[in-house]
C-alpha cells in the first residue's frame, strides 16, 4: 500500500494511505508553506487534535470532509464551521479506533489545554494525538503494517513509553519541539526514544517568536538518547513515503 506524508508546516500534515487522503490540523499561516487553504484539495478525512486557533486553523475550508475529532470539537465544527459529517456521526474519543477508508485511526492522549480558538468561551474536551495505520492495531505482530503517530500538542508523557510505543508500534512520529507551549528539543528527543520509531519529524516550531528553536539542537538531543531513529527536517510541502 501507498503511505505518504506531506508536511505543510507547523502541525499540519497531509497523509495518503492507498486511496484515502487525510489532513491533520490545517493551519497554513506559517513560514514553512506558501500555500493558501484554497490551494489544497479537500481530503476524505479531516483530523483535528484540539481546538486551539493554530490547529483548528483553516478547517472551515475543508468542511466537506468527514471530521475525525472529539465530540466536543465535532459539535463546535458542526455549529460554527459548516461540517455535516463526522466519524460515527458524533466523532470519537481517546482510546477509540475507527476505519477511515483505507486508513485506520486511533485517538490517543495528549497533555495540553483545549479552549477552542485559544479562548475560554468554549471548552474543547480533551486534546488528542492520532496514530494512523494501514492495518488495525493488534497484539499479534504484523510486520506488514505501516504506522504514523502525530503527537498533537503535548508535553512528554509516560503514555508514549508505556502504551503508544509498545502497543500501537508507530514506525514514524511527528513530535512538537517548539517548547514554551509544548515539549522542547530535549523532551521531544526523549519522546522519540521512548516511542522507538524508525523515523522522527519535528513540528510546531518557528511559527511564533516563543517557539523559535534550532532543529539541530533537537537532532543532537535525539542522538544523545541513543535512539536509532532517522531524523527528518522537512521543508514545507516536502513529502516522504513510508515503507
Amino acid at each position: 500500500m501507498t503511505f505518504e506524508l506531506t508536511y505543510h508546516g507547523h502541525s499540519a500534515w497531509h497523509l495518503t494511505v492507498d486511496d484515502t487522503t487525510l489532513l491533520i490540523d490545517p493551519f497554513f499561516d506559517n513560514a514553512h508553506t506558501t500555500l493558501e487553504p484554497e490551494d489544497v484539495e479537500t481530503p476524505d478525512y479531516l483530523l483535528l487534535t484540539h481546538g486551539h486557533a493554530d490547529h483548528i486553523g483553516h478547517a472551515e475550508h475543508f468542511a466537506d470532509a468527514t471530521l475525525v475529532a472529539t465530540p466536543e470539537i465535532v459539535s463546535y465544527a458542526t455549529s460554527e464551521l459548516g461540517f455535516e459529517d463526522a466519524v460515527g456521526g458524533i466523532g470519537m474519543n481517546l482510546g477509540g479506533t475507527v476505519e477511515c477508508g483505507d486508513a485506520v485511526v486511533s485517538m490517543v492522549r495528549a497533555d495540553h489545554t483545549n479552549g477552542i480558538n485559544t479562548d475560554h468561551e468554549y471548552e474543547g474536551g480533551m486534546p488528542a494525538g492520532f496514530v494512523v495505520s494501514d492495518t488495525k492495531p493488534s497484539q499479534l505482530e504484523d510486520s506488514e503494517s505501516t504506522t504514523f503517530y502525530h503527537a498533537g500538542d503535548t508535553s512528554l508523557m509516560s503514555e508514549m513509553k508505556d502504551v503508544i510505543g509498545p502497543y500501537l508500534d508507530p514506525d514514524a512520529a511527528a513530535v512538537p519541539i517548539g517548547d514554551h507551549f509544548t515539549m522542547g528539543p530535549m523532551q521531544a528527543a526523549v519522546a522519540v526514544d521512548w516511542l522507538d520509531v524508525e523515523h522522527a519529524f519535528p513540528m510546531h516550531y518557528d511559527t511564533f517568536p516563543p517557539i523559535e528553536v534550532d532543529t539541530d539542537e533537537w537532532e543532537r538531543e535525539v542522538r544523545a538518547t541513543g535512539s536509532g531513529a532517522e531524523t527528518h527536517i522537512l521543508d514545507g510541502e516536502e513529502s516522504v513515503a513510508l515503507d
